[in-house]
């Protein structure tokens, strides 16, 4: 039996425990419920570094969501991370699997406060893919150059006041992330903090105009140092969302110290009434290790077909600062990606 077919029994053996359908919503009567997004894509590459262009379908990522929510303010979830293999030795258009969540969350009653305990979402990735809303897309400047993962092994605490005008979350955890094993018991500790200074009508966790914060340290296998600092400023309504944040990393071992600088803003703009949206990022990274600057533009247009269904078309441009192996050091590339829930 391959991996894959492994996986797909054990996700099938957990929707049968769960006694739900795979809609996203628990049956009546049952405090388990079953959901899947995915996201499909078609890339044709205007330009790249090497002589092959892409121009292919994918499914880049697929989520299997097993969520229970019980008496007493228990929460629990299952997600299990069905993503394309790549790489050397990977057969092409195979695919992998691998749990990045598996927690339980306990709220006591009339208490502003969560405790996590398990694989669960970091601090700072989670709010952030929240605000920005285009996961389809891409991951995040943090997550997408290496600095911060999205889950991790370890016990986290979340806290709101007023209505999300102040929430926070903070954490211990393994610090190798949910793909990167248990270390060598060394741990890192995370924490972001965001205030709302002004309403709108988008009262959630990330709406209004906003000051977030948020600053992780560790130490990673081996020894050494691994510091995260990074401030954002947002604004976000029903129509419209603004965001820029700057992020300084600390990577320490070994012989030579290595820093990275992480800017990033994006925006987005809600046609009244149309289901449609334009959207555009900026992504300026100089990496810890190597040192050469990269700058991502991402722009495009996307349009919600119902609550379960959204299309992106976009373009995405990366250019380094120093040409890879003597070759043109960009790449440009046309996409066509969908989301899908169910």
């Amino acid at each position: 039996m391959t991996r894959m077919s492994r996986g797909a029994m054990y996700l099938a053996v957990a929707a049968a425990l769960g006694a739900a359908p795979l809609a996203g919503q628990a049956t009546q009567g049952s405090p388990v419920s079953v959901g899947v997004t995915a996201y499909a894509q078609y890339v044709y590459q205007l330009k790249d570094t090497s002589s092959t262009k892409q121009n292919n379908f994918d499914l880049t990522r697929a989520y299997v969501n097993v969520i229970g929510r019980f008496s007493g303010g228990v929460y629990t979830r299952l997600t299990a991370d069905v993503f394309a293999v790549t790489g050397a030795g990977n057969v092409t258009g195979s695919y992998g699997y691998r749990l990045k969540y598996l927690y339980a969350a306990w709220t006591p009653e009339h208490s502003p406060l969560t405790y996590r305990f398990g694989m669960t979402q970091t601090p700072w990735l989670d709010w952030e893919e929240a605000l920005w809303d285009y996961r389809m897309q891409g991951t995040m400047a943090m997550d997408r150059n290496g600095y911060l993962t999205a889950s991790d092994v370890g016990f986290a605490v979340d806290g709101k006041w007023n209505n999300d005008k102040v929430n926070f979350a903070v954490d211990v955890v393994n610090g190798e992330g949910y793909h990167g094993g248990f270390g060598d018991g060394r741990k890192d500790f995370q924490g972001r903090l965001s205030v709302r200074v002004m309403d709108t009508d988008d009262s959630s966790r990330v709406g209004g105009l906003r000051v977030t914060a948020y600053a992780g340290a560790g130490k990673p296998t081996g020894g050494g140092t691994r510091n995260r600092f990074l401030g954002m400023v947002s604004y976000r309504s029903k129509q419209y969302t603004l965001a820029a944040e700057a992020a300084a990393t600390r990577d320490r071992g070994g012989v030579f110290p290595r820093d990275g600088h992480v800017y990033s803003t994006f925006g987005v703009y809600h046609v009244p009434r149309s289901g449609v949206a334009v959207i555009a990022r900026v992504d300026a990274v100089t990496p810890t290790v190597g040192g050469n600057r990269l700058t991502r533009y991402v722009a495009g247009a996307s349009y919600q077909i119902n609550p379960q269904l959204r299309t992106l078309l976009d373009w995405d441009y990366l250019s380094y600062r120093t040409p890879l192996l003597l070759a043109d050091p960009t790449r440009s590339q046309l996409l066509f990606q969908t989301q899908f829930v169910f």
